[in-house]
């Protein structure tokens, strides 16, 4: 097991400075030795509408004391083995079009992380459907999206700030696949097999991140999501396989994954034809 080089992720104070430089279209950059949630930071700042209004905005902790995941959960983390930060963006899309963020944000995540692998290594880091970043099968990163009207006085019905966070697994990954009886990953194991991702440490990785929200935004807002489905096709990691989609713990659904449609749904195909699903937790089943 190689570990991450010593200086891979820099102190709160040296990594906000350090990402000031790299993000310049970032208006508010900030890392903090501790906080409870990036995610609920970024939120009481929008609602507090303290003068500070041009987006997007990033903070990032290296601790966050009261971090949560999708659904809820808690997300686990102490420092050093965690890289966790949150982004605000200003997005004008339609409201019935904003589920499809979950999935969007995550191939927007998991295409930067792509880019910082050798080519040769890219294809092992996938999606699982919404918006889970796995390595050789070990979930690497999970990301939280939150929405809410823009808070400005603009009220167009369109306007709508989206919160995005993220949080990847820098190192403990036996541990915690120990702890969760299921396979994660972390980047440290990532470095051991191919070297260009240690290359910049965590400022590159989260500069590559926060710039590809803040561009596929933008596009999304040009353009729509005219090309969404193709592109999510290139990083999924599910396509083609046998899963079981519960909610609550109760069946919903169960099929061969065939991507994701225009709207950010998953697409399973049983003999009951094709569905397209929202919601649900995904577990993938063995091959008969």
């Amino acid at each position: 097991m190689v570990a991450l080089p010593s200086d891979f992720l820099p102190g709160p104070q040296a990594l906000g400075k350090a990402l000031r430089t790299r993000l310049p279209r970032f208006s508010r950059v900030q890392w903090l030795a501790r906080t409870g949630s990036t995610n609920a930071d970024l939120m009481a700042r929008a609602r507090t509408n303290d003068g500070i209004l041009a987006r997007p905005w990033l903070q990032g902790a290296h601790v966050q004391e009261q971090g949560r995941g999708r659904a809820g959960r808690s997300w686990q983390n102490r420092e050093g083995a965690n890289l966790m930060f949150s982004c605000a963006f200003d997005v004008f899309m339609p409201a019935r079009q904003l589920p499809t963020l979950s999935p969007l944000i995550g191939l927007l995540a998991c295409e930067a992380l792509r880019s910082k692998l050798s080519p040769a290594r890219q294809q092992r880091l996938t999606m699982k459907w919404p918006n889970d970043i796995v390595w050789d099968r070990g979930k690497l990163a999970g990301i939280l999206i939150e929405t809410s009207r823009s808070g400005t006085a603009t009220h167009a019905s369109d306007h709508h700030m989206v919160i995005a966070g993220i949080g990847i697994n820098l190192d403990d990954a036996r541990a915690l696949s120990q702890s969760l009886e299921r396979r994660v990953a972390d980047w440290s194991e990532i470095v051991a097999d191919d070297a260009c991702a240690a290359e910049g440490g965590a400022v590159a990785l989260v500069t590559a991140i926060a710039e590809s929200w803040y561009l596929g935004l933008n596009g999304v807002t040009a353009h729509g999501l005219t090309d969404f489905a193709q592109r999510y096709a290139r990083v999924d990691g599910l396509a083609g396989q046998a899963l079981d989609v519960t909610d609550n713990g109760r069946l919903i659904q169960s099929g061969i994954a065939c991507g994701v449609n225009e709207h950010g749904q998953l697409v399973l195909r049983n003999a009951g034809g094709e569905h397209a699903l929202s919601v649900g937790e995904i577990s993938v089943r063995a091959q008969s």
